[in-house]
C-alpha cells in the first residue's frame, strides 16, 4: 500500500496522505519525501474526514489511514454527510481489519466495517487478499469516483503466480481452479479457504478459490457462473455475516435472478467477540478456520 502511494505522491501534486497519530513505522519515510502532502492530524479521525472533505473539495485525492474501527465507525457520520454525500475522492485505509488486533480486545475488532461502508452510497469497497491486490487497490481508488474504502488486514496470502491475476475494481480473483464447489473469501482470510481446498482436493472434492476483493461493486459474472455451474457455494468472511460479502452475494443473485441450490455463509454471528487472542485463535473460535470450511463443504455433500 505504501509502495502505491510513494509512486502516486511521486507523480502527481494532488496525493494526500492524512493519518490520525497512527502509522509510525509506515510514514515517516513519506512525510519526509512530502511534506506539503502530508499531515497528522493527532487523535482525532473524525476531524481528519474534516480536513480531508475539504481538501477533496478543492481538487485534490485523499488517502487517509489509521486502524481498526477508527477510520469509519468512530466517524462514521463525517464520511456520510462530509465524503460521501458530495462524492468526494477521499480514498479510507483500515489497517487491522478483523481480528488483525486481537489482542486488544473486541473494541479493536473491525468485524462490521463491511456491512456499515458498503450502506453508505457511492461507496466502493475493497478488501484486498494479497499484496498485488492491495498495491493496485490502491493506485486504482485514485481514479476511481467517490469515497473508497480500503480494508487490510495483517494476514495475506502469497501467491506465486499472482502477477498474472489482473486487478479490477468489481472483479474478482481466482487463486484456485476446481470444478465442484465455490469459495468466495475476501481479505487475508483468503489463506483458510486455500489451505480447506488442499484438504479436500486430497478427498478428490475440487473447490475453486476466489479472492472477491472487490466487495462494492461484486463480481456479477462470477456469482452467475457459481451458481449455474458448481453444486455449492461458500462465502468466507473474517467479518459479520449481517451485510457482508455473503449478503452481498446472495442480493446480487436476487437482482440477476438466478440462486445457489446450496449456500453456506461463514463469518461471525450476531454478536460481539469478547475473548481476546491471536488472529488465527478468534478464527478457530468463531468457525471460519480451514476445519469448518472443509466440515461446511462435507455437510454440503451430505444433504
Amino acid at each position: 500500500m505504501m509502495k502505491a502511494l510513494y509512486e502516486l505522491a511521486s507523480n502527481n501534486k494532488h496525493i494526500m496522505l492524512i493519518t490520525a497519530d497512527l502509522g509510525f513505522n509506515m510514514v515517516e519515510d513519506f512525510a519526509k519525501k512530502f511534506p506539503n502532502q502530508f499531515i497528522n492530524v493527532g487523535i482525532a479521525e473524525q476531524n481528519m474526514i474534516g480536513i480531508a472533505s475539504g481538501l477533496a473539495l478543492e481538487g485534490k485525492i485523499v488517502y487517509v489511514y489509521s486502524i481498526g474501527n477508527f477510520p469509519t465507525l468512530r466517524c462514521l457520520e463525517q464520511i456520510r454527510n462530509d465524503a460521501s454525500y458530495h462524492n468526494l475522492n477521499i480514498n479510507i485505509i483500515c489497517m487491522g481489519a478483523g481480528f488483525s488486533y486481537g489482542v486488544l480486545g473486541m473494541s479493536h475488532h473491525a468485524t462490521e466495517d463491511i456491512a456499515i461502508m458498503r450502506a453508505l452510497p457511492g461507496v466502493t469497497v475493497i478488501s484486498p487478499s494479497t499484496s498485488h491486490e492491495a498495491y493496485y487497490a490502491t493506485i486504482d481508488l485514485s481514479n476511481n469516483n467517490g469515497v473508497g474504502y480500503l480494508r487490510l488486514d495483517k494476514s495475506k496470502v502469497e501467491i506465486n503466480n499472482e502477477l498474472e491475476h489482473k486487478f479490477e475494481i468489481g472483479k474478482g480473483n481466482i487463486l484456485n481452479e476446481g470444478s465442484d464447489y465455490i469459495i468466495f473469501a475476501c481479505g487475508g482470510i483468503v489463506e483458510e479457504a486455500l489451505s480447506a481446498a488442499t484438504v479436500l482436493e486430497k478427498e478428490n472434492i475440487g473447490c475453486r478459490v476466489v479472492s472477491m476483493h472487490s466487495i462494492k461493486p461484486i463480481d456479477s459474472s462470477l456469482i452467475y457462473d457459481a451458481v449455474i455451474n458448481y453444486k455449492g457455494i461458500i462465502s468466507l468472511e473474517e467479518g459479520s455475516i449481517t451485510g457482508g460479502l455473503g449478503s452481498a452475494i446472495l442480493e446480487e443473485c436476487l437482482s440477476i435472478g438466478y440462486f445457489p441450490s446450496k449456500m453456506k455463509m461463514l463469518g461471525i454471528e450476531d454478536e460481539f467477540i469478547s475473548i481476546v487472542g491471536s488472529q488465527k485463535f478468534l478464527r478457530d473460535s468463531v468457525g471460519i478456520s480451514e476445519k469448518f470450511i472443509v466440515k461446511a463443504i462435507n455437510e454440503m455433500i451430505q444433504t
